[in-house]
């Protein structure tokens, strides 16, 4: 299935709420993707709820671990660079064979302006290689740097991973989605998907995850706290 980006939807999805982009995700899905397929990703969905795995992320008033990831281009980038730039809007994604994941980069692109001109950076972090980082960056036009946090090891620091099931694993692997080569790696881990403000001493001011990947936080949340922060 192909996924149009918003620059080849209609010019209104530039204002839209990114949940009713995810929602249409969701209804496409519904209609094209086999019901079996559909009752394992709803199954592992409810096992890592089960787990509830979001109520133990890095959270607000934590300090984040320092990290240097290479980027899209291979460049190292160093978190103390970034922070001493000022603020810090970190997305831990999936990666660019996620719908989901896409919709959620294409709108924080629509926003980067604004998050520049509150002082903060943003940037993506998935276990993808810099080569598929690349892929997408440019796919999708993104305008900020995307990290590839090798091994899911930065994410595990901000206790977001997960193994995925022996069932979705066999399901990805029916539908092309082939993690270790993505990845570079075998571990098949993932990242629950997770968006933080990080302050300049490194604290975390917002913190957001769910391990339903198929909902994420709206861009003018990030914007409004941005703005206006505790």
């Amino acid at each position: 299935m192909k996924w149009p980006s918003l620059e080849e939807s209609a010019p209104a999805s530039h204002t839209r709420p990114l949940r009713e982009i995810l929602a249409e995700r969701k209804e496409a899905i519904a209609k094209y993707v086999p019901a079996e397929t559909q009752t394992i990703s709803s199954r592992t969905a409810a096992e890592l709820k089960r787990q509830r795995l979001s109520a133990n992320i890095l959270a607000v008033g934590a300090k984040i671990p320092e990290f240097s990831l290479p980027d899209h281009d291979g460049k190292t980038i160093f978190s103390s660079d970034l922070l001493a730039k000022g603020r810090l809007v970190l997305c831990f994604i999936r990666g660019r064979w996620c719908p989901f994941c896409v919709a959620q980069m294409e709108t924080m692109n629509l926003i980067f302006a604004e998050i520049e001109r509150a002082s903060a950076t943003l940037i993506a972090i998935s276990p993808q290689t810099v080569r598929q980082s690349f892929f997408m960056r440019d796919q999708h036009k993104l305008k900020f740097p995307l990290l590839s946090d090798s091994g899911n090891n930065l994410a595990g620091q901000f206790r977001l991973t997960y193994r995925v099931s022996d069932e979705q694993q066999a399901l990805y692997k029916r539908t092309f989605v082939n993690l270790p080569f993505i990845n570079g790696e075998d571990s098949w881990e993932l990242p629950i998907p997770a968006t933080y403000i990080i302050d300049c001493d490194g604290t975390v001011s917002y913190a957001s995850a769910n391990e339903d990947y198929t909902e994420r936080p709206e861009p003018g949340e990030i914007v409004s706290v941005l703005h206006n922060p505790k």
